[in-house]
């Protein structure tokens, strides 16, 4: 059987998280490679470029003319993917873009509408999906594990970052909302399906903030399970999540971003006590690199990233719009 080329991918950005996670997984999967990377700062390009054996680039526009990309990642602040996401593809370009893919239910519905138009894959980098762990807990919620699901409990916070950082800042797309609150959203989703809706809201502000700091969101599907969800960016870490049934409880912890060798433990607690499963270690960035670039030999995201993509951004406008925000 003849190999599959890699995916020629370019980099629209020198982000933390690109530098951290997703370059060295673009890098390393195989199916794909890193044809060039852009940026406003020549220096930190150039870095970026040495350290993963790629070309270095002055200026977006610049990436998106070159011929040997064949598709981008966009890791810049939330509040410009819009407007990159849409230049890429109108460029021929397949996306990778950091969650969420746009500030707004409206504008990510017509850039889904513009890729599938195009033929092109639109992917939005929520990681935590692809990691074994959640299908573990679905195959015990299927099984019967915790009896009928009565309800759920997220939480994703993390300690305050340095003042000048992105998410401070409104005009950039930044807040707890956007930035934290996508994991809780994401993962309401992903166990309790489409039905849901936005029983209430609140968003916290501080008087000398620019954005929202923390905040909570009660969920509720038609059948009456209802998801309880919290997040923030000025509080001790956690990433967790509950299954609450009629028979028992599934939590699990280090849910959302856990490091590639970490071995995640299940609880879950029935009539006859406490059980610890352990599930293997997995790389969920590596993960959602290969099922990108798969996406994109195949020439379409799968439905259900698309459908996912689109309800997580209507709940978070609808979130917003019950706070008040």
């Amino acid at each position: 059987m003849t190999p599959v080329r890699p995916l020629s991918v370019g980099v629209l950005g020198c982000a933390d998280i690109a530098w951290r996670r997703v370059l060295p997984a673009l890098a390393g999967a195989g199916e794909t490679r890193v044809a060039a990377v852009a940026g406003r700062n020549p220096e930190k390009t150039r870095r970026f470029a040495e350290r993963f054996g790629c070309a270095p680039v002055d200026g977006y526009a610049a990436l998106l003319e070159r011929d040997d990309v064949e598709a981008v990642y966009v890791p810049l602040p939330a509040a410009l993917h819009a407007e990159w996401v849409e230049r890429a593809l109108l460029a021929g370009k397949h996306v990778l873009a950091e969650k969420p893919l746009t500030t707004d239910s409206a504008r990510t519905g017509r850039l889904l509408a513009l890729a599938r138009e195009r033929g092109l894959v639109l992917m939005e980098n929520v990681m935590f999906v692809h990691h074994r762990q959640h299908a573990e807990v679905q195959r015990l919620i299927d099984g019967g594990a915790i009896g009928e699901l009565r309800s759920f409990r997220a939480v994703f916070a993390v300690p305050e970052r340095p003042a000048g950082d992105i998410r401070h800042v409104a005009a950039l797309g930044g807040g707890s909302l956007l930035d934290m609150g996508v994991y809780p959203v994401r993962a309401a989703l992903h166990f309790l399906g489409h039905g849901l809706e936005v029983a209430g809201a609140t968003l916290h502000r501080p008087a000398d903030r620019e954005v929202d700091t923390a905040g909570s969101a009660l969920l509720s599907t038609p059948e009456g399970v209802t998801a309880h969800l919290l997040f923030g960016m000025q509080h001790a870490y956690g990433a967790a999540y509950e299954l609450w049934g009629s028979r028992g409880r599934i939590r699990v912890d280090r849910a959302f971003t856990p490091p590639a060798d970490h071995e995640p433990v299940l609880l879950v607690d029935g009539p006859d006590g406490t059980g610890r499963l352990v599930t293997p270690a997995d790389d969920q960035v590596a993960g959602t690199v290969r099922a990108f670039a798969r996406a994109a030999r195949n020439g379409a995201a799968p439905p259900q990233d698309i459908a996912d993509c689109l309800r997580q951004a209507a709940l978070l406008d609808r979130i917003r719009e019950c706070a008040g925000a």
